[in-house]
């Protein structure tokens, strides 16, 4: 089976083809390089109860992993807060980092298929920019990836954050 060149993400093919020449026309940008694009998308899953129950952050990983197909990165506190029982340097979370064609096959997913799924849902905010061109969107649950299974109970919340929009 011969091997060509992969076809690029349906997503960015769109971004090419349709959203530039329309936001060039809308704006009055001169240059493509002017319209603003998507630089990367930051998962971030945040767990305080990874504090008493390790096996938690466990699972957030394999579902962050299974849900962008990229390897999380542990995160870890980097202050102790008494009252939460916290001591510098435990983990707390989990966060992958999406790029180039990683990252609009994401982006595919979570508006074509994911975002579909949330029941009772209104379009998303435009009030979560915030000044620098970084959008900021919580996920309730991680059940709306088709990738994920209802096996079980689970307390997680996803934050994706479209981070460096220029």
């Amino acid at each position: 089976m011969p091997k060509g060149p992969a076809a690029p993400p349906r997503m960015k093919d769109v971004y090419r083809t349709q959203v530039v020449p329309l936001l060039m026309k809308e704006f009055g940008y001169k240059n493509q390089m002017q319209v603003p694009r998507l630089d990367r998308i930051v998962l971030n899953v945040g767990m305080g109860e990874a504090i008493q129950n390790v096996k938690l952050l466990e699972s957030a990983v394999t579902e962050l992993g299974t849900i962008t197909g990229q390897r999380p990165i542990v995160t870890k506190a980097k202050k102790a807060i008494a009252g939460f029982k916290l001591r510098q340097g435990m983990p707390i979370g989990a966060k992958v980092t999406l790029r180039g064609n990683h990252m609009y096959e994401f982006f595919d997913r979570l508006v074509s298929l994911a975002l579909p799924r949330i029941r009772d849902f209104r379009g998303v905010s435009p009030k979560s920019f915030d000044g620098r061109g970084n959008y900021t969107l919580g996920l309730k649950e991680q059940l709306i990836f088709p990738e994920i299974e209802h096996v079980g109970p689970r307390v997680l919340f996803f934050a994706c954050r479209w981070a460096g929009c220029r």
